[in-house]
C-alpha cells in the first residue's frame, strides 16, 4: 500500500520531468583514487543560474598530499559533503554538512587532503547577480545538525537553501536557490511546492524515484532537468520513491538571464574581466579565505 507524504496543496503548475542524462564517472584530478561526475553538462543559457556541479568522490589509500591553494572570483562554490570529511582542524566538514563560499571580487581557498579518506562531495558553482558580481568575499557553513529538517514517516527533507516544505534555511542568497537532499522510503510519494520560474534538477544518490503524474522513472546516478516557465506562478513537483527507496538532490534557482564568460577558476562578463582576475591573482591581490574578518564568516 503507497503512503502519502504531502505538502498544503495549491492550484499550481505540474512539474514534469524534461530530460535525463547520466554523467559518467571520469577519472578526477586528485588521482587514481579520485573519480568525477559533471553532473551540469548542459550550456550555462539551459543551465542558469547554475554554472557547474561535480560530483566527486575519493577513495585515497595513502598519506600523500593532494590539492592545494587556488583562486576563485565572480560566483558562489556551494558545497554538499554526502560522506566522509574533509578539510582540517580550524575547518572540518563532516557527511551532511554545507557550505556556500561567495568568491566576489576573488578569494583564494585551499582543498588538499593528506591522509587516507573515503568522501563524496557535491560541489556546485552559482552565478552571481550581474550587480553582484564582485561583491566582498564571504563564506556560510552549517553542519547536519543544525539543517531545517521536515521529518515524518516515510520521508525526510534536509533543506540548505532557500524555502521548502514550510520551513527555510539561514543560509543568506544573492540569487534565490532551493537546494534539498530528499529521503524517502519505499513507495512513499511527496509534493513539493517550488516558483514555477525557477530552473530546477534532480540528481538521484541512491534507489530511484518517479517524477510527476507520468511516474517517469530516475535512477541512480541520473540527472533529471525539469521543464521550465518563465511566468511568476507557483508550481507541484511530485516524487514517488521506487522500490528500494530513494535519496535525491534538488536544485532549484531563479534565471538570471545575463551571459557570463568562463575561464579557469574565474566567471566574468567580460574577456577583460577574466584578464583582469588573472592580473590580480598574480599580484597577491586576492586574500585567503582563512583570514576573512569575522564579519564576513557565518556559522550556523
Amino acid at each position: 500500500m503507497e503512503t502519502q507524504v504531502i505538502a498544503k496543496p495549491e492550484l499550481a503548475i505540474k512539474r514534469k520531468l524534461a530530460s535525463v542524462y547520466t554523467p559518467p564517472a571520469q577519472p578526477g584530478f586528485l588521482g587514481p583514487d579520485h573519480t568525477a561526475r559533471a553532473v551540469i553538462h548542459t550550456s550555462f543559457a539551459q543551465s542558469d543560474p547554475f554554472i557547474v556541479l561535480m560530483d566527486d568522490f575519493l577513495d585515497k589509500k595513502d598519506n600523500e598530499p593532494v590539492g592545494g591553494p587556488h583562486p576563485h572570483a565572480g560566483f558562489e562554490t556551494v558545497s554538499l559533503l554526502l560522506e566522509g570529511e574533509m578539510g582540517d582542524a580550524e575547518h572540518l566538514m563532516k557527511g551532511g554538512d554545507f557550505q556556500m563560499m561567495t568568491a566576489g571580487s576573488g578569494i583564494v581557498h585551499t582543498e588538499s587532503i593528506d591522509r587516507q579518506t573515503r568522501m563524496r562531495l557535491l560541489q556546485l558553482w552559482l552565478n552571481l547577480p550581474k550587480k553582484d558580481r564582485w561583491t566582498t568575499p564571504r563564506v556560510q557553513d552549517i553542519t547536519l545538525e543544525k539543517v531545517p529538517k521536515v521529518i515524518q514517516p516515510g520521508l525526510e527533507i534536509r533543506l540548505y537553501s532557500g524555502s521548502l516544505a514550510g520551513i527555510s534555511s539561514p543560509i543568506q542568497n544573492y540569487v534565490p536557490v532551493i537546494i534539498a537532499d530528499i529521503h524517502l522510503e519505499s513507495g512513499v510519494q511527496t509534493i513539493q511546492q517550488l516558483p514555477a520560474s525557477f530552473n530546477a534538477f534532480l540528481y538521484v544518490i541512491e534507489g530511484s524515484v518517479e517524477i510527476g503524474e507520468e511516474h517517469k522513472p530516475l535512477k541512480q546516478n541520473q540527472v533529471g532537468w525539469l521543464d521550465r516557465f518563465s511566468e511568476k506562478a507557483g508550481s507541484e513537483l511530485k516524487l514517488t520513491a521506487g522500490p528500494s527507496g530513494a535519496r535525491v538532490v534538488l536544485y532549484a534557482g531563479q534565471p538570471q538571464n545575463d551571459p557570463i564568460v568562463s575561464y579557469g577558476p574565474f566567471i566574468g562578463d567580460t574577456e577583460s574581466d577574466i584578464k583582469g582576475l588573472y592580473q590580480a591573482f598574480r599580484h597577491g591581490k586576492m586574500g585567503h579565505v582563512t583570514e576573512l574578518p569575522e564579519a564576513q564568516r557565518f556559522t550556523y
